[in-house]
């Protein structure tokens, strides 16, 4: 015998909210374009942490291994972005990004979020910006810090300007990617400065590891000795131990090859002059990898800076 009530079947035929039930809709799916050393780290971890991703890449071949860890590769930009709720950027640089989302715009979708990662120039910005506004998109400038190891552990840190309403929804996102995520205004351009400002420091600090270890190899000291010599006082540097092991191990597979760390230098010694700020070492530094590049090492690691010591290498 079953209980009788007195509602009708309109009162009820409810929707799960409404008889306060929980419904679990997938999260819409992201978008990344670019899967080079960063991006593609990036997709394999967002797929792992449970998000639909769909990755594109100008060399599909590159891309293709992703398949493995569940992204789903897409022949152009706009089938990868198609319905999407969030854009990833990780490209070459400001204009190459503008270039890849104008392809996209067929798949666009108004209101989906663009977390624009890609290393731009400050004179990049407007564009990028004007492009979200024209499209409905939520611009968030979001570049990172990190090389390969941090991007495939998914420990990178995200330095990110957007508004606040879209931070929510980028949430599993940014979890997947970063240990963490340093909010530094709403309007593009606040996260980019600090990211030139955070690229000058790692700069600086690899070629003074290049151009000291080239001076112990010229001057015949041993580099466990100048390593010791530094050990636990306030000249030690984890990333001076880190690029003296790159060059000293001869592996100079790339986490952040010269050729890319050259065009960074060129942004940063762009927003100086604009700021008018003189940057003597960061002029220096654009030369010794214009040197090291010169010497084939352009698509090494820039440890490589060290060759540049050597005109003949």
């Amino acid at each position: 015998m079953t209980e009788q009530t007195d509602q009708t079947p309109e009162q009820t035929d409810q929707t799960p909210e409404q008889s306060g039930q929980t419904t679990h809709q997938p999260a819409p799916a992201v978008a990344v374009l670019g899967t080079g050393i960063m991006g593609g780290a990036m997709a394999r971890n967002l797929a792992r942490a449970g998000l639909e991703v769909r990755a594109w890449n100008r060399t599909r071949a590159k891309a293709e291994p992703l398949a493995a860890d569940g992204v789903r590769v897409a022949a152009t930009p706009a089938a990868a972005v198609r319905g999407a709720g969030t854009i990833l950027t990780m490209l070459y640089d400001g204009p190459a990004t503008l270039a890849v989302m104008r392809d996209a715009a067929p798949g666009l979708r108004p209101g989906a979020v663009w977390l624009q990662s890609t290393t731009a120039g400050l004179d990049d910005l407007p564009a990028l910006a004007g492009f979200a506004r024209d499209h409905g998109l939520v611009f968030v400038d979001a570049p990172v810090l990190g090389t390969r190891q941090p991007a495939e552990a998914g420990t990178l840190t995200v330095l990110a300007a957007g508004p606040e309403e879209a931070r929510p929804a980028l949430a599993p996102v940014l979890g997947a990617i970063a240990a963490r995520t340093l909010w530094t205004g709403q309007e593009p351009g606040a996260a980019t400065r600090l990211k030139l400002v955070c690229n000058s420091w790692v700069l600086a600090v690899t070629h003074g590891t290049a151009e000291a270890l080239a001076l112990a190899d010229g001057l015949g000291v041993r580099t466990e000795d100048f390593l010791d010599a530094v050990a636990g006082g306030p000249l030690d540097l984890g990333y001076l131990r880190a690029k003296a092991a790159v060059l000293r191990g001869g592996d100079l597979t790339p986490s952040f090859a010269v050729d890319t760390a050259a065009k960074d230098t060129r942004l940063i010694l762009a927003a100086a002059r604009a700021a008018g700020v003189r940057l003597d070492a960061a002029e220096a530094g654009a030369e010794r990898f214009r040197r090291a590049s010169a010497q084939g090492h352009g698509g090494e690691d820039m440890a490589a800076s060290y060759y540049a010591s050597f005109p003949g290498r």
